[in-house]
Order: structure tokens, then C-alpha cells, then sequence
């Protein structure tokens, strides 16, 4: 399987011989996103670092598309949208809410067995955030940390 980079290239040629001028435009400022990375990294960039950029172009676009919206400029808003599509194809697949709910009470199971049947208190929300988060990596999935740390709030909150 080719690297983001590499689909990304191929893309830009596909979109160029196709006159694509928005998504050749999107592709265009992620590969140099990814390219400016590398250059202050100063080695190639792994899969993973290249997916982090993607997912930092990502969080910035629905901040704007967020900001848009509340200044009443639909049609901002509208076009960080499509960057948002053209973008989240490069990303590995969501996890859907119940397979994060699936690892976040594996994980919190797993850490009240280790702590002799004590559930974590809330306290502990980033450790359990941080094995969550590795766990769904190890998948190969990815999940919005929002949504995750919201599952983990909820299982934490829960008394057995």
C-alpha cells in the first residue's frame, strides 16, 4: 500500500488532468503541509506522523468551519467542508462510537483487575486516555479525542 504522500502526489496529477481546481488546491497545501513537516523533521516522515499532520489540517478546517457558521459565512464554510472530505480520505477508518465504548471498558476493566478491584477515579482520566488512545492505534483505527474523552467521563462517572 502506498504512503499518503505518495497517494496524495498521484492525486494531484489525477486531479490536474481532470481540472479540478478546488481539490487540486486542498491536495496541493496538504502536500506541503507534509513537506514542510518533513523539512523540520529533516528525515521522511513514518505513516504516523504523516496521519498526525493530516489529522492537525483536519481539527484546524472544523475549527474554521465552526468560526464560519457563528460569523454567518455559509460559503467559508461550505468550502472548509470540502476540504474536510478531500482530506479525511487520506485518514485511516473512524472507530464508531460502540467500538470506542468497547476498548474504553476493556480499559478501564483491565486497570480496575490491575488496581485489586478498585475502579480509577476520575483523576485518572489521562493515563486512561493515553491507553485508550494506543489501543484504537493498535487497531489501526483512529477516533476524535473528544469523543473519546467523553466515553472515558462517562465510564469513570459510572459506580459498580
Amino acid at each position: 500500500m502506498a504512503t499518503i504522500s505518495e497517494r496524495i502526489g498521484t492525486d494531484i496529477i489525477t486531479a490536474m488532468k481532470a481540472k479540478e481546481a478546488d481539490k487540486l488546491t486542498t491536495l496541493r497545501m496538504v502536500k506541503a503541509a507534509l513537506q514542510s513537516k518533513e523539512i523540520d523533521k529533516r528525515e521522511p516522515l513514518t505513516e504516523a506522523e504523516q496521519q498526525q499532520v493530516l489529522t492537525t489540517l483536519l481539527k484546524q478546517r472544523r475549527d474554521s468551519v465552526e468560526q464560519f457558521t457563528k460569523g454567518n459565512r455559509p460559503e467559508l464554510a461550505a468550502k472548509e467542508q470540502a476540504e474536510i472530505a478531500i482530506i479525511d480520505a487520506y485518514m485511516p477508518q473512524a472507530a464508531g462510537e460502540d467500538e470506542i465504548r468497547t476498548v474504553v471498558a476493556g480499559v478501564v476493566h483491565h486497570m480496575t483487575a490491575d488496581a485489586g478491584g478498585v475502579r480509577p477515579p476520575a483523576k485518572e482520566m489521562g493515563t486512561v486516555m493515553k491507553v485508550v488512545r494506543q489501543r484504537l492505534l493498535a487497531n489501526g483505527v483512529r477516533a476524535d479525542g473528544k469523543v473519546v474523552s467523553d466515553i472515558i467521563k462517562e465510564e469513570l462517572a459510572k459506580t459498580e
